[in-house]
């Protein structure tokens, strides 16, 4: 499918400036930001199209390039001045790196992005790697630091990396010169015709292996389980994801390593549920505690606490405490615990206890009125939504 102007991407004109474009972008990747469309394949594309967008037109060599050959002129080589700039393996990974190298992460890990690499492709670069790891709510509130054991390709210990074998050195590629790309030219009638691939003997190294490494055969990497340590702010949701630079596989033949992504789940807990950084709980009292008042003990992150019920208090009645929820990400603070009270009954009683009940059920005081709020409707209201 043909590509979309860039214009037209980030919506701004042919002569807008730098700082619009930056506008411009930053409203697109937030809007289709993979932390806040997690799943989404349709919004994880219109970022990455939005980022190649704007990794064009804020570089002036790149716009002005693009601006004289359109799309053509972006590719590896493309047979223009200047080059190309390689946008044929432009990925998620390097849209996210683009994204938080201007913007510091945009979603709360900015301290895991300071002095981060220029997003775009790198010759031999490692593959990134993901893994999942699920939290309790608990270390969520709190903040966590884990370790996790993670398969990766690490450098080979028998050649340094280099995929040779001792003695042998890397020559030349007898195809490509060294140069590492391959250039076809054709005629048609619509004139001469340049065409520039990766160099299929030596991959674009523009070097090749006479004598291989006999542990790596030739890769200069081999497969290891390492432990990586991930700090883990408090306040993170599921779908969150923490990308640790460098702790990917790592490059053929001394490449540089790609990033391991931590993607964040969230355990079910026992007793609270969650609702963004507020957090849920069912609390079941006595009638006699709902009808004469009294104070009672809750459970809140981390412990206990108490709360005192007033009299007449009927079933589906939210607290609401204040600062006990899950802290907020960006900023100071924390969300509110709701505590959803709901009136126990006992399924066996005396017949003592019946007949107590009895007489109490002959007053006026407890004859229930006509409600015209349904439950859902008072739980709306406590809540404010």
């Amino acid at each position: 499918m043909d590509k979309r102007d860039y214009y037209e991407v980030l919506g701004v004109g042919r002569s807008a400036a730098e700082d619009e474009i930056k506008k411009a972008y930053r409203q697109l990747a937030l809007k289709y930001h993979p932390d806040r469309n997690p799943g989404n394949a349709e919004a994880e594309a219109s970022f990455k199209e939005a980022t190649e967008a704007y990794e064009v037109l804020k570089d002036s060599a790149k716009r002005q390039q693009y601006d004289q050959f359109g799309h053509a002129g972006m590719g590896q080589g493309a047979g223009f001045p200047g080059g190309g700039f390689g946008f044929e393996g432009f990925d998620l990974s390097d849209a996210l790196r683009a994204f938080m190298r201007d913007f510091g992460g945009g979603f709360g890990f900015e301290d895991m992005f300071a002095g981060g690499r220029r997003a775009g492709r790198v010759n031999n670069r490692g593959r990134d790697l993901q893994v999942r790891i699920a939290l309790t709510l608990e270390e969520i509130a709190d903040g966590v630091s884990k370790k996790l054991r993670v398969k990766r390709l690490d450098t080979c210990s028998e050649c340094s990396g280099h995929g040779t074998a001792a003695g042998s050195e890397k020559k030349v590629c007898p195809q490509c010169k060294g140069a590492g790309q391959v250039r076809r030219v054709t005629r048609s009638l619509f004139g001469q015709m340049v065409n520039v691939t990766t160099c299929n003997i030596c991959s674009g190294s523009g070097q090749v292996i006479s004598t291989p490494c006999p542990k790596c055969h030739g890769e200069g990497r081999v497969r290891t389980q390492t432990t990586v340590s991930v700090n883990i702010p408090a306040g993170v949701a599921a779908g969150n994801y923490i990308p640790i630079e460098g702790k990917g596989d790592i490059g053929r033949q001394g490449g540089p390593p790609g990033d391991l992504i931590v993607v964040i789940d969230e355990k079910d807990h026992d007793v609270f549920s969650r609702q963004e950084n507020h957090i849920v709980c069912l609390v079941p009292i006595s009638f006699v505690t709902a009808a004469i008042g009294g104070t009672i003990e809750i459970p809140v992150l981390g412990g206990n606490n108490t709360l005192d019920i007033p009299s007449g208090t009927q079933t589906g009645k939210a607290f609401r405490l204040k600062g006990k929820g899950i802290p907020y990400l960006r900023r100071r603070g924390r969300g509110d615990q709701l505590v959803q009270i709901q009136v126990w009954t006992p399924k066996k009683l005396s017949e003592a206890d019946k007949k107590l009940l009895r007489q109490l059920g002959q007053s006026n005081s407890f004859v229930p009125p006509k409600s015209s709020k349904s439950f859902l409707e008072k739980l709306r209201e406590t809540l404010g939504v």
